[in-house]
């Protein structure tokens, strides 16, 4: 089940739409995430979009390289969106939770989705996600980098409550819930917006060991 701050989240999202994209036009971590992955997987691989939102560019990215996507985000409108984006893939509306996500994945991408789970959950969630991975598979993660716990932001005229770390913590943290870190890239990024602040973005490129 949802929770209240879920469905709070997927309220919000189902109001921004698509002006999502438009405020976040250039996802150059993302694209190169994508591309690390691409480098490593074996052709038709199963690949989960944990927060696919409208599957622009990652769901995209993944499934024109032939591999076999299934995307989950909170939010209808999302969803909805990612559909018309990206007709090739599978997605569904459900949150972070094993009996949405399902599991033998041969790689899984989660970008900036934890930002909006509560700080005491995201490590659940890191090895929620680690469990729906085979043994060996890969796992790229973003972040903004701060050192917040369940603050309220405005976010393209809506109310978010996010969550954050420090880049040493996070590491230790998807280190703890099973992962290898093999890349930890760091991106400045502004964006498209007259009071643009720049953000620090934190780009993890992680596997699941053998056995």
């Amino acid at each position: 089940m949802t929770s209240e701050r879920g469905l709070r989240h997927a309220a919000a999202f189902d109001s921004i739409g698509a002006r999502y994209d438009e405020a976040f036009p250039h996802k150059d971590g993302q694209l190169a995430a994508g591309e690390w992955l691409l480098e490593r997987l074996t052709p038709g691989s199963r690949v989960l979009d944990a927060g696919c939102g409208t599957g622009l560019p990652t769901a995209a990215q993944i499934t024109a390289a032939g591999h076999h996507l299934t995307g989950v985000d909170v939010s209808a409108r999302m969803i909805e969106l990612a559909r018309e984006n990206v007709p090739g893939a599978e997605f569904r509306q459900a949150d972070l939770s094993a009996a949405g996500l399902g599991d033998g994945y041969d790689a899984i991408v989660a970008f900036f989705v934890l930002l909006m789970i509560p700080l005491d959950g995201i490590p659940e969630a890191l090895r929620l996600l680690h469990d729906r991975l085979r043994p060996g598979g890969l796992f790229c993660l973003s972040m903004v980098e701060a050192d917040l716990e369940d603050v309220p932001i405005a976010f393209l005229g809506q109310e978010l409550i996010v969550s954050a770390y420090l880049r040493e913590e996070l590491q230790e943290l998807v280190e703890a819930a099973g992962f290898v870190v093999e890349e930890l890239n760091v991106i400045s990024y502004a964006p498209q917006t007259t009071k643009a602040v720049p953000e620090v973005q934190l780009f993890l490129n992680c596997r699941r060991p053998q056995g």
